[in-house]
């Protein structure tokens, strides 16, 4: 367990939206079984209660629990849907620091920032864009620092510069893509003439 406990301990500071009767299962434990789960391969909510349900009594001794069953699947979506999105990605956030700071070279690597759009992510239904992310890799330890959601009505550029002034990395080299490298146009600027 102490390999988790890091990890843990920031899952305890994501505030739990269910009342305390429904409360049978602790969140943070939730939570890093559902990690668990996808990382080994789970893409539904059904496979993260077949993941919960097969190593049940080796988590229950690890993590000191006494849990009878899993969650039910509708159960596990109730508590992942109703999460709050940035004490999530604050929690993972700062599990990224601590792991880049144990892991970092001396004179440190350089940092990627890049956008993605998330397959799967546009709803037709309720007129929403497809999703699209903007993650910042450090390239020495192959870690992901950082994720934010670019505006749909924006683009990466005032996402890139609000996601570098949020984690205050003066001092480090940052990489991003072409398009960061546009100026923006000035009105009062003369614009040149035709050839």
């Amino acid at each position: 367990m102490t390999a988790f406990a890091p990890l843990l301990g920031l899952l305890e500071e994501v505030p739990d939206h269910r009342r305390a009767e429904g409360k049978v299962y602790q969140l943070a434990y939730v939570l890093l079984f559902s990690i668990l789960a996808i990382v080994s391969g789970g893409n539904s909510y059904r496979s993260i209660v077949t993941f919960i349900e097969m190593h049940r009594p080796r988590l229950n001794e690890v993590f000191g629990l006494t849990w009878r069953r899993a969650p039910a699947h509708t159960a596990i979506r109730y508590i992942l849907q109703g999460l709050d999105s940035d004490a999530v990605e604050a929690a993972f956030r700062g599990h990224a620091k601590l792991l880049q700071a144990a892991h970092a070279k001396p004179g440190g690597g350089s940092l990627a920032i890049d956008g993605k759009t998330l397959r799967g992510s546009f709803d037709a239904f309720r007129d929403r864009a497809a999703a699209h992310l903007l993650g910042m890799f450090a390239t020495d330890t192959a870690l992901v620092l950082a994720h934010s959601e670019v505006d749909e009505k924006s683009n990466e550029i005032p996402a890139a510069q609000a996601l570098l002034a949020e984690l205050g990395l003066a001092g480090h080299l940052v990489t991003l893509d072409a398009l960061h490298c546009q100026r923006k146009p000035s009105s009062s600027a003369p614009r040149p003439a035709p050839t």
